[in-house]
């Protein structure tokens, strides 16, 4: 099963770790997997996320940067 929810994020970010915890919650709440991916061992997610950092897909495209809306996710998550 694919997660519907990346995070991209890396050690020692305080918003990376907000970020997670919303979107656990919202995942277990709703039965939806995520998948996490440190940029630190890509140079290229490194240029392209290092300053936005949390940055959060849903279904492949980019939906948060910096902080995670759970309203926002939910509804992302459950839209038909």
């Amino acid at each position: 099963m694919t997660a519907r929810v990346t995070l991209y994020s890396k050690p020692g970010c305080h918003l990376c770790d907000d970020a997670r915890a919303v979107i656990e919650a919202v995942c277990a709440d709703l039965g939806e997997s995520f998948d996490e991916v440190d940029i630190t061992g890509s140079p290229d997610l490194m240029t392209r996320y290092g300053e936005e950092i949390p940055v959060t897909l849903v279904d492949g495209k980019q939906h948060d940067y910096w902080r995670v809306d759970e309203a926002r996710l939910r509804s992302a998550l459950t839209a038909s």
